[in-house]
Formats: structure tokens, C-alpha cells, sequence
């Protein structure tokens, strides 16, 4: 629905000659609260004038005021596609300009206009939404957490459960039309239970830091390619409400969307590339309340869209989306539990990769967290994930450290209610009998997975690393081809095949 105060505003924006000789054709983007004209190289975002239960848009100086801070706070995670912003201009002759003479009557905020098959969702439709992909998104959205204010927030606990009754109001204005209301009761109900429940928790984040100005708004059809790196685009400037939040929550949209599309694996890895950089571990114990909230929010954007279209057959796929959101966020708020798998293996026998293979399938969702003995080294040591060890980082004191620490960030997890998979080389009886304690503390299910390799398989594989967070050389695995194993207890897996064959050979002894 177009308002009728900028009926004649949309009509001028559509017409390719309202942009200049060189613009052939307009094309159009329509959401709830903006519409984005897309003119030669330009786009030219405009602010519907509309009243919403988390908005209001129908002041002009309301429009100006969101154009110049949408620009203003996008610049840091799109700094080269926001231009600024333009008035739409009236003369005294009736005539409409973009930034022409006369008075203002609107105002939209100028971009780059970049290719819409960059999108991240449309990479995803064309499967080239790739694992270097993915993980390079996971950083650029850790540096952007990394860099936002920090807003401090007594009262974290509070503001969640008043986003959590808010979104009930905004379900219930679509029922029973779209939605049924007792299950919108029903959701609300156990989200509000769910956040009472870690209210501590939430409050500690809020003091500690973790309640930042974040982007707000984290899903695929926000994030392209710009300069071939991944680019967040089109926060949320308009209701602190929705933009002053715990940063795992941020994450969350990302990670429910790939999640809700059926790319649970890419979330997986997402969400665990971003811990190895930023390992909120605490976190966890949020992360499936988090998660149904962001699947509630596309829940009543989708059945909100769904009794405002005109189109009858539009109108029901929207029904049809609004309520698979609503069931994957009761899903979220019912995770399976815990358990702890480890897999050990000689370098190159591929445990890092089967771990990550086998995360999506194990425990709440996205997944397992993957605790890698490689990454906990090099944090132990001050370096990052993917820095190069010298000597010094692999003597028997470190490694002993190292093991510990990967004990203490299973348990850790586990405390949290999230299922782990611990990635080691586990060469001693001693590491492998440490692991299995602290499962067995915890009172979760154990499993441990031992994968061999011959060897010419295992130097093709260390041969062919690129940006790996292991250091091993094919002098490392003639080393650990001397040492004594001693007794092998856990299931012993032929991983000298496609990663496919190891992953349904594991799946096939956990029974998943």
C-alpha cells in the first residue's frame, strides 16, 4: 500500500526520467516500512509514511531524521555503497526534483546500487553461498560487534521480555486471520519463561558489555558482495528497541535464517567461526530464546505482508511462511540435549573436517560447538585462530594446557546446555580419559570417535590446507606415527574416503 501523502512521491521516483538521460528503466523493492528505487548506478531508499507499532514514519521531519541517521550508522558496515542523503523537492510550479529548487516534501537516503545477484540470499539459492564465504562473514560480523558502542543496560532481562510481548501484540493483530492465537499464546508463553528463566544471565551481558548498537536487522537479503567481501547493509536506525541489543542476538537473525532456508551446516559454521574469534561461551545458554525470537519477528513481519496483499496467491505464501516460523521458533524453545562427542586422529586423518561436518546434525540448533585443541592453542599462546606456532607453542607443557583448556571449554558448554564436540589429536590414553570425565561429570551421553588414514592420504590432505588453524607438516605426522596409542576404546572410523562416507559412517555408530 502505497500512502496517500506520497502517491504522487512514488509515481515521480518511477520514472526513469525523473534520474537523468541515462536511466532506461526504474526497478523496485517494496517492504513494510521503505520502498528502493533502483535508477542507473543509484538507489534512492524512501520511507513509507507509515504509523507501525515499532515505527512512525508519518512526520516528514521524522523521514529526515531516519534517512540521515540510517546513513549515518550504516557507513560502518557499508561505508563505500551510502552516499547520503537528498531531499525530494517541490517548486512553485508543482514540479518534483531530487534536490532541486523549492521546499522539501520528503527525503531518501542515496547508495551505490550494487548487482541483487550479490546478495548473500541469492548466493545461497545458486549454492555459492561457499564455506569461505561463510566464514568470512562470520569475522566481518565479529568485527562489527567488535567495533559498536557498547550501550550500558541494567536491565537487559526486562527488555527482552518487552520485545517478546511486543511481538505477541504484532501476531495477534494478524489472528486468527493468519496466525492461530493460541499459538501465539502459547509461543509468547514459553519465550517469556524462557527469558525469565536466564534473566540473570542477561542482565550480567547487559553489564558486562555485550548490549551494543548492532545492526539489528542481520538476515541474508542484508548482506552482499561489495568488493568481493561480504558488506552488512541496512540497519535498523529507526527503534533502539531493535538496535541496542546483546550481540549473540544480532547473530541470531543471521544464524535462524540460514537455518529456517534448510542450510543448518552453513549456520553451523557461521556460528562456529564466530566463536573461534569470539568465544562467548556463556552465551549459549541464550542462544535457543534468542533464536525462536528472531523466527517470532519474521513470523509476524510475514502475516503482517500476508493480510495487506493484494495478490490472493501471494497473500497465502505468506500465510504459509508466517506459520513455519512460528513452529521452527516453538521447535527452538524445545532443544534436544546435551552430549559431548570427541574425535581423535592423526593429523590429517580429518577430524577437524568431520567435526564440523557432524556439528549441524548434534545437540540445539545450529549445532555442537566445535572445541578445537588447534584454535585453544593459539589463544593460549595470545595469537589468533589462524596464526602460524612456532616451537614454543607445541612443547609438552603447552599441550598438557591445552588439553586442559579444552576439558574446561567442554564443560563450560555443556553447563550451558549446548552439546559439544571436542577436535584433538588425543593421542595419550591420558587425553582421551580426561575428555570422557568430563562428560561423565556433566551426566551427559559420550562418544568417542577415532578416525585413521593411510598415509599418503593424510599428506595430501595437510599438503592441501589453506587458511587452517593447524600447524601440522608431514614431519609432524611421521613424529605421531612413533607414539604409542595405547588401548583404542573408541570407535575406530575409516576416514580415508569422501567427507560424505566419514560423515555417514559416524552418524550411522551415534545413531543420528
Amino acid at each position: 500500500m502505497i500512502p496517500d501523502a506520497q502517491r504522487d512521491i512514488f509515481a515521480f521516483l518511477a520514472r526513469p526520467e525523473s534520474h537523468g538521460a541515462h536511466v532506461e528503466r526504474v526497478d523496485q523493492i517494496h517492504t513494510h516500512i521503505s520502498a528502493v528505487f533502483l535508477a542507473g548506478e543509484r538507489a534512492l531508499k524512501l520511507k513509507r509514511a507509515v504509523r507501525l507499532p515499532f515505527v512512525d514514519f508519518t512526520q516528514l521531519e521524522d523521514r529526515q531524521r531516519a534517512c540521515t541517521a540510517e546513513v549515518a550508522l550504516n557507513r560502518r558496515g557499508a561505508r563505500d555503497l551510502y552516499l547520503g542523503v537528498a531531499p525530494i523537492t517541490r517548486d512553485d510550479a508543482g514540479q518534483l526534483a531530487i534536490d532541486g529548487d523549492g521546499a522539501a516534501v520528503d527525503w531518501v537516503v542515496l547508495m551505490r546500487r550494487f548487482d541483487e545477484q550479490d546478495l548473500f540470499s541469492r548466493l545461497l539459492v545458486r549454492g555459492e553461498l561457499t564455506r569461505d564465504r561463510a566464514t568470512a562473514l562470520a569475522r566481518v560480523v565479529v568485527a562489527y560487534h567488535a567495533e559498536a558502542e557498547v550501550v550500558p543496560c541494567e536491565d537487559n532481562a526486562a527488555r527482552m521480555v518487552a520485545v517478546a510481548r511486543g511481538n505477541r501484540d504484532s501476531m495477534l493483530a494478524s489472528a486468527p486471520a493468519v496466525l492461530d492465537p493460541a499459538t501465539v499464546e502459547t509461543l509468547t508463553a514459553r519465550t517469556v519463561a524462557a527469558l525469565n528463566a536466564r534473566a540473570p544471565l542477561l542482565i550480567r551481558r547487559g553489564q558486562q558489555g555485550r548490549v551494543r548498537r548492532c545492526h539489528g536487522d542481520l538476515h541474508l537479503r542484508n548482506i552482499c558482495l561489495w568488493n568481493d567481501a561480504p558488506t552488512l547493509f541496512d540497519c535498523i536506525e529507526f527503534n533502539d528497541t531493535f538496535a541496542v541489543i546483546d550481540t549473540l542476538y544480532d547473530l541470531a537473525f543471521l544464524l535462524m535464517d540460514l537455518d529456517q532456508r534448510g542450510f543448518r551446516r552453513l549456520a553451523s559454521i557461521v556460528m562456529n567461526h564466530a566463536m573461534e574469534h569470539d568465544p562467548d561461551i556463556e552465551g549459549l545458554a541464550a542462544l535457543p530464546v534468542f533464536l525462536a525470537m528472531r523466527a517470532t519477528i519474521r513470523a509476524h513481519i510475514n502475516a503482517t505482508l500476508a493480510t495487506t496483499s493484494g495478490d490472493p496467491a501471494h497473500a497465502q505464501e505468506l500465510a504459509r511462511r508466517a506459520t513455519a516460523y512460528l513452529d521452527r521458533a516453538l521447535g527452538y524453545l524445545a532443544p534436544p540435549p546435551p552430549c559431548l562427542i570427541a574425535v581423535g586422529g592423526l593429523s590429517g586423518s580429518g577430524k577437524s573436517r568431520l567435526a564440523r561436518e557432524l556439528a549441524p546434525h548434534v545437540g540445539a540448533a545450529p549445532g555442537a560447538l566445535v572445541s578445537r585443541t588447534d584454535v585453544l592453542r593459539k589463544r593460549l599462546m595470545g595469537s589468533g585462530p589462524y596464526d602460524h606456532l612456532g616451537p614454543d607453542g607445541y612443547t609438552e607443557d603447552v599441550t598438557r594446557a591445552t588439553y586442559a583448556a579444552l576439558g574446561n571449554e567442554a564443560r563450560a558448554v555443556l553447563a550451558q546446555g549446548h552439546a559439544v564436540i571436542a577436535d584433538g589429536v588425543f593421542a595419550t590414553p591420558e587425553e582421551r580419559v580426561g575428555i570422557e570425565a568430563v562428560a561423565r561429570e556433566a551426566g551427559v551421553p559420550f562418544y568417542g570417535l577415532w578416525l585413521e588414514a593411510p598415509d599418503d592420504v593424510a599428506m595430501k590432505r595437510i599438503g592441501s590446507r589453506r587458511h587452517n588453524a593447524s600447524d601440522a607438516t608431514p614431519d609432524v605426522l611421521a613424529f605421531q606415527r612413533t607414539l604409542d596409542l595405547g588401548p583404542m576404546t573408541w570407535e575406530r572410523i575409516d576416514s580415508s574416503g569422501p567427507r560424505r562416507a566419514t560423515l555417514a559412517l559416524a552418524r550411522a555408530f551415534l545413531e543420528m
